[in-house]
């Protein structure tokens, strides 16, 4: 009951002639919903505005940087605030449709072409979130110095902080992050979705992708390859395209347990289980 009469209030606010609203599942974080006027279907997603700040201005930066630069389907920000003590983004529905023949061709080949889009640094003009937790983008020339700083150690330091992680897990990771510049070849930094997995796109009634949810920043493009590839993976054709138009340094799948890292912090910390014994593996298999 509450939760209507908060979307009401937030239809309200937005100034939309809504026939009706219902809610859409299958996200862990957010409240979202699927609005119908006369004339347009909308999508609306709700969340707290104390527990999150700024969230969905956070990314609705980030989906206006992706549909800048990224050739297919990305939601259209239409507007963003708050309203009885919540905050809001209201989208574009994205239909959903069927594959075309070469979906994941031309997934793979506009996946390149944006990672192609480069910047000075590392980084973001400002942090952000990935899932709920707070992503550090404090920009830096150094991918080494990113990595580390903004990207492991952090989360690392959290886990120890919390009981999960012991003084070793902390020192493996220490020692990872020092030979990150040895590990990871040398590329200028990419403009990446940040949390591309399976669950952040969807067939879009044309028939090619469509990208949402970002955990947008600019950083090394095999970091969104490894996220591709830690539930499940991509279709193989959506790789080869991908290595056609933008060719990968050799040695990009030995790397993936570098680029997953990440992710897996995130999970332990939100999920814990099976994730904290995944990033333990990980810092032993290159300590």
């Amino acid at each position: 009951m509450q939760d209507n009469m908060d979307v009401q209030q937030i239809i309200s606010a937005i100034g939309l002639q809504v026939i009706n609203h219902l809610p859409v599942y299958g996200g862990d974080i957010n409240k979202t919903y699927r609005l119908q006027t006369a004339d347009e279907i909308f999508f609306l997603k709700v969340n707290d505005s104390a527990a999150f700040p700024e969230m969905f201005r956070k990314e609705a930066e980030g989906l206006t940087a992706l549909r800048k630069h990224f050739s297919l389907t990305v939601p259209e920000v239409l507007k963003h605030g708050e309203a009885a003590g919540k905050q809001y983004l209201l989208m574009n529905f994205i239909e959903k449709g069927s594959p075309q023949k070469h979906f994941w061709q031309s997934f793979g080949t506009a996946l390149a072409e944006m990672h192609k889009k480069p910047d000075a640094c590392f980084g973001w003009y400002e942090n952000n979130y990935i899932g709920s937790i707070i992503q550090s983008n404090e920009q830096t020339t150094s991918w080494q110095q990113f990595y580390g700083g903004m990207r492991i150690l952090p989360l690392v330091r959290q886990l120890y902080d919390s009981g999960h992680f012991n003084k070793t897990d902390v020192l493996q990771a220490e020692k990872l992050c020092k030979e990150a510049g040895n590990l990871f070849p040398e590329e200028a930094p990419a403009l990446l979705h940040g949390d591309l997995w399976s669950g952040n796109f969807c067939v879009a009634a044309n028939g090619n992708a469509a990208i949402y949810d970002p955990a947008v920043y600019y950083g090394h493009r095999e970091m969104d390859l490894g996220m591709t590839r830690l539930f499940g993976g991509f279709d193989r054709a959506f790789y080869e395209a991908y290595n056609a138009a933008y060719p990968l340094e050799p040695g990009w799948r030995q790397r993936l347990p570098l680029t997953q890292l990440y992710p897996l912090l995130v999970h332990a910390i939100l999920f814990g289980g099976h994730y904290l014994h995944s990033v333990r593996n990980t810092l032993q298999d290159f300590k």
